[in-house]
Parts: C-alpha cells; structure tokens; sequence
C-alpha cells in the first residue's frame, strides 16, 4: 500500500497562494459598491470600484439602496465594517497576480497579521518561563494523581469549556495559548497529542459554529441581515448542544481506544518525539509546593483576565498581548529568575513558536492575493446566481455549501458577514426562507469548513503539536462527515417545520 506524505504545513499554503494567485488570472475581476457610516461626520459613504460619494445616513438612504437594515445597526455600533451593497455587482479591469505578487504575499501577510503574530510569540516566551520553573511538572503530577481513574473528565471539562468561549464570544485564535499548556497534562493521562488538539480545536470550531451570542458571528451576520440577533438564537442553542455532544463522544471514542492501546494511535509512530517535545515525564517526585502554586494561579489569571477583557471590555490582541508579557514578568519575578537568564528563556520560548507565526501569516498572504486580483466578490456574485430560484430546501443547503467554498477564500467570519449577508439575505427571502435560517447556513458552513480548512487555523495548531495536515484528516473527516449529515438534516427541518 502506497502511503501518501502531505508537505509541511508552510509548503501546503505556499501551493494554495499559488494555485489562488492562478485563479486571479481565470476568474473575472470584479466587486460590489459598499457602505461604511463615518460616526465623525454622521455621514454614509459609498464606495464604488472608482468613486467615492457621502450620502446622508438615514433610513431613507438604506431603503433606496436596498438594504434592509434598521439604521441604529450603524449608528450604534453594531456594524462597524463596510457592507456590501446588494445588485452593484460590476465587473472590473482584470488585476492578474503573477510571480512578484506571489512572492510579496507572505510578506504582507505577516505584515497584516502582525497583531496575531505578537500574541503567538509572547505566549511562547511565557511558555518558556513556566517550563523552566518548573511549576508545570509539578501541576501535572498532582493533576494525574487527582484524575486517576477518571481522566476522561478532562476531555469534558476542556472541550465544553473552549465552546462555550466559542459560542459567546468567538474563542478561536486564543486557543493557540492553550496548546503548550494541555498537552503534557493529556500525555499524563495517557492520552496522544490527538485527543488534546481535538479537545482544544473541536471545542473551539463547534462553539464558533454554532454561535449563540458571539458578537464576530452571530450578532454582525444578524445585524447586517436585518434582524435582531436574538431571532434564530433557540435553533442556535439546540445545535451547539447536540453538536457539542457529538463532537465529545467522537474524542471520547477515539481516546478510550488510545488509552486501552496506545498502538491505535493516528500518531503513535511520533509518540516518544512528543512527549520528549512536550516533557512528559512526569516527576512524582516534585511536589506543588506554594510557590508553584502562586505560579499556577498567576498563568491561570492571564487566561482569566484575557477571556474577561475580550468579552467585556472589547479588548483585541494589543491588549491581550500586554495580560501575557506582564504575566511572564511577574511570573519570573516570583521564580526569583535572573534578568538575563529571563530574557534568554523568554526569547527561546518565543523562537519554539516563530515556526506557527509564519504559517499564520502566509495564510493571511492567501487573502492578501484574493483582495488584491479583485476576484472575491466575483466568487459571491456567481454563489449567489446558483441560488437563484431553487426550492428553499435545496436553497438551504446549497447556501451551506457555498458559505463553507467561500470560507475558503474568506476565512474571517465578521468578514464574511458583512461581505455577503446583505446580498444572500433577500435572496432567502424570494424563495421563502426566513432571515435566520440564512444566517444559521452562514454559520454552519464556515464552522464546519474550519474543522479542516488549510487557510484557517488548523495547520497553525498542528504545528505546534508537530502533527501532519494528513493525520489530523485522517482523525476528523468522519466526524465531519457526521456533523454535517446531522447539519443538512437540521436546516431542512428548520426550513419546513
């Protein structure tokens, strides 16, 4: 049997910028006008392929143009990015990226991604603290001497937990923090590097799938379709409970049969490099004195403090950033680490992770090619042809499929909401399907595409935990497969019931 090696996550994205950077020389160039409100001036602007016009914000303004949406949606806040603006697609001077563009994409990917980037690489300084007290091993110990028995509480407690962050306000690429963190504890409770990315990941995908109350998704996708984002919200907690409860069986199975034989790993080839990688040689020895306990409490409120900062004070990652460098230092304060020493460790730590902040930003690279060739809207306008006309049950889901093509090329959900939402929305309306069941195949189709999609985080998270594109394939694809079964038969109900 021929066994198939996919390249290393960088190379796999270099290829899809390339192949993407072919398609702007296929694809028609093309956009649609959009419509930004300037709080300064109370005023709309209207943005065409060459024009820029002001126009008075008022409802008036919304209804002439076609967008059905009530104008405090603007006024207050809630949509803060340009909208597009529905029947303004027009096809544009063709903007083909050839090898110059290519080989500048990744630069302007790290460029633009830089916030993300900074994060990635402080919480691996961090990271480099923590293991060089020590606090970890001795947190680990006592963890698996607490769980004995019962470790597969802490496949529950972690994945609920990442959705619930995920279903209310957008948990995703905060997770990257966790990965460093859960891993040697799943290694000590005799569990593969799988069951921790799944536990993370899954946990973070589901609660971003099926969002609830999470301002990035559910509220802007609602927003810019032009209802309250409390409309739907019953349907959308019945899905994050059963997909929730779908994706914990799935790892439950998978890690029962890891743990009973370790052999049954999709990973099990690479199962001493990572425990070497992530120290898991748990020293029964070393006791969780009070020191490492204060050290514990002092990373655990970094966690604490960012989740609170992000859900209620609309921090982003400048601030998120700041919680994890002051972090570091007290923590190293308390260790009673040298200046010197600290700096050496703090910069290891962060280097251990320079490998994923580059694979983030060649992934932003891949959009930068898409912006820039024009052929974005293209891909939306042609979408929302296909759609035209169809029975809603077969709209539906077609609408699933089609969010989840274009997450592809449009990885960001409150960029994708407000890109489409006003021209996808009225289409809903002209076969008979309700503005929430819209919004729900928006969100079901991005969330499940993220499960495997190379331009989102997916390759970043392996590559910490130094795990191929094809084993995690391998692992996720029939839950997947499940999810979405379970996905199709929930919007068709949606729509008729």
């Amino acid at each position: 049997m021929i066994k198939i090696k996919l390249p290393s996550a960088q190379t796999i994205l270099l290829i899809i910028a390339a192949l993407v950077a072919l398609l702007t020389w296929i694809v028609p160039a093309g956009n649609y006008s959009t419509l930004s409100y300037n709080q300064t001036e109370n005023m709309f602007t209207r943005l065409d392929s060459k024009n820029t016009t002001k126009l008075p914000a008022t409802q008036k303004t919304l209804d002439d143009l076609n967008i059905n949406i009530p104008l405090e949606k603007f006024t207050n806040g809630d949509i803060w990015k340009p909208i597009g603006i529905p029947n303004t697609y027009k096809k544009l001077e063709s903007k083909p990226q050839g090898l110059l563009e290519f080989i500048k994409s990744p630069i302007k990917g790290i460029i633009e991604a830089a916030d993300i980037i900074f994060l990635v690489l402080i919480i691996g300084g961090l990271i480099g603290i923590m293991n060089y007290t020590r606090a970890f091993d001795a947190g680990i110990s006592w963890l698996a001497k607490t769980l004995k028995g019962k470790e597969y509480i802490l496949i529950i407690l972690v994945t609920l937990l990442i959705s619930i962050g995920g279903t209310t306000f957008g948990l995703a690429e905060e997770t990257i923090a966790f990965y460093p963190i859960l891993i040697p504890i799943f290694l000590a409770a005799k569990y593969d590097a799988i069951v921790a990315l799944a536990s993370i990941y899954i946990g973070s995908s589901i609660g971003t799938m099926c969002s609830t109350t999470n301002p990035f998704s559910s509220i802007i996708a609602s927003d810019a379709a032009g209802i309250n984002w409390t409309t739907g919200l019953t349907g959308r907690f019945i899905m994050l409970g059963l997909g929730s409860l779908i994706c914990i069986l799935y790892i439950l199975r998978y890690a029962q049969r890891v743990k009973n034989n370790p052999k049954l790993s999709i990973i099990f080839d690479q199962k001493e490099a990572i425990e070497q990688q992530f120290g898991n040689t748990t020293d029964s020895t070393i006791k969780l004195t009070g020191r490492f306990r204060i050290i514990l409490i002092l990373f655990s409120l970094c966690f604490v403090v960012m989740v609170y900062g992000v859900s209620q004070l609309d921090w982003w990652f400048i601030e998120m950033t700041a919680v994890f460098l002051v972090g570091a230092i007290l923590i190293g304060f308390i260790a009673k680490i040298e200046e010197s020493t600290f700096i050496d460790i703090f910069i290891k730590g962060a280097g251990d992770l320079l490998g994923v902040a580059i694979i983030i930003g060649i992934a932003r690279g891949i959009t930068v090619i898409m912006d820039d060739g024009l052929i974005s809207d293209t891909m939306l306008y042609y979408a929302s042809n296909i759609t035209a006309g169809m029975n809603k049950g077969v709209f539906i889901n077609a609408l699933l499929y089609i969010y989840g093509g274009l997450s592809f090329f449009i990885p960001s959900s409150s960029g994708m909401a407000v890109l489409t939402m006003p021209i996808m929305a009225p289409l809903g309306d002209s076969v008979g399907v309700s503005r929430e069941f819209v919004v729900y195949a928006y969100q079901y189709g991005m969330g499940l595409f993220a499960f495997i999609s190379p331009t989102g985080l997916i390759l970043a998270s392996l590559a910490i935990v130094k795990v191929g594109y094809d084993k995690w394939l391998k692992f996720v694809m029939p839950l997947v497969i499940i999810l979405l079964a379970f996905t199709m038969l929930f919007l068709t109900l949606s729509v008729y019931l």
